[in-house]
């Protein structure tokens, strides 16, 4: 009687809201949390944080609601959430763009992405791919690099602008080629797409989630994904690496972060959320569908993500002095 007693009080804890009572004595979470993704709906963050948090909120018992706190390439939403309370009942889903690549952008940036946030988990993360127009002879990686390198005065590189992640995901791989193209910035990955469709630049590198509609309807040419490891929506396409040609990895990753200071009895709490939102069946099918992944097990703790994100923003940092990016 006594064993199944306790079966059945582990079931119900399974399947139960979590309940976290803090240091200061409050149970968590006691009230809404609110998700802030720091870009106007519809985007890839957005669309991650909104799977997730239709999740989270089923295993914390209080809704998570997703506030779009848009602007300045994502810093005005995570400066919000770094001066919010640090009770877990605001966090915010954290794209790599914005967590690594601001403190080198922007010299006087109001918070430091290292030591204002708590880290919580990665909660998907998509490869960046390098595509061409249709004109361009790319038939291999090693064929665009060469033919990029002896051309690259007549050959303009599209990017969703000054400082995004495709700007510097393709600044990488043309000081890779050794190559020095015209960049041309647009006001998002959408406008730079259709005029790599229309033959008006010759490439431009994004993450794969933005991406593969084009690449699935013909009207772009993949090259190949600079990542570790081949996407498993175009596993067709090699990795630079299996091209002949490494150090050129991005792989674009969001994440939930909570202001500095947060309890850890909170993070676990939402971390556990994270994960059980992650696994759930659904969740994988449509980040399948985004041309997204959920980390594997080793990656999902709050100490893998900090581990990650000291990585890119020393990686990238060093990118964008060499370039001598700036953002007015």
């Amino acid at each position: 009687m006594i064993s199944r007693r306790c079966a059945l009080a582990a079931l119900l804890a399974a399947v139960s809201p979590v309940a976290v009572v803090p240091a200061f004595g409050q149970a968590f979470p006691s009230r809404p949390i609110t998700m802030v993704v720091p870009f106007a709906p519809g985007g890839p963050t957005d669309i991650v944080a909104r799977i997730v948090a239709e999740r989270m909120s089923q295993t914390l018992g209080q809704q998570v609601v997703v506030e779009n706190v848009a602007g300045a390439a994502g810093t005005t939403g995570a400066n919000r959430v770094a001066r919010a309370d640090a009770d877990g009942h605001t966090i915010l889903m954290g794209p790599m763009s914005t967590m690594s690549f601001s403190p080198a952008l922007y010299p006087n940036l109001a918070f430091n992405v290292l030591t204002d946030f708590e880290p919580v988990g990665i909660a998907a993360s998509a490869p960046i791919m390098l595509v061409a127009n249709k004109s361009l002879p790319s038939g291999s990686l090693a064929e665009f690099s060469a033919h990029l390198k002896a051309n690259a005065a007549s050959i303009n590189n599209g990017n969703a602008g000054v400082g995004s992640t495709s700007h510097l995901a393709c600044t990488l791989l043309n000081r890779r080629i050794g190559a020095n193209p015209t960049s041309v910035p647009y006001r998002g990955t959408g406008p730079a797409l259709q005029d790599l469709v229309a033959g008006n630049v010759g490439y431009l590198c994004d993450q794969v989630t933005s991406l593969m509609g084009q690449v699935q309807a013909g009207a772009v040419q993949p090259i190949a994904v600079l990542a570790p490891t081949r996407s498993p929506v175009l596993p067709n396409v090699p990795t630079a690496k299996e091209a002949g040609m490494e150090g050129v990895d991005m792989v674009v990753w969001n994440a939930i972060f909570a202001p500095k200071g947060t309890p850890a009895p909170v993070i676990a709490a939402l971390n556990a959320a994270l994960r059980r939102a992650i696994d759930d069946p659904a969740a994988t099918a449509r980040f399948l569908q985004l041309g997204a992944e959920a980390p594997v097990e080793a990656d999902r703790t709050p100490e893998a993500l900090r581990r990650v994100h000291a990585a890119d923003v020393a990686k990238w940092g060093e990118v964008i002095r060499a370039a001598e990016i700036r953002v007015q």
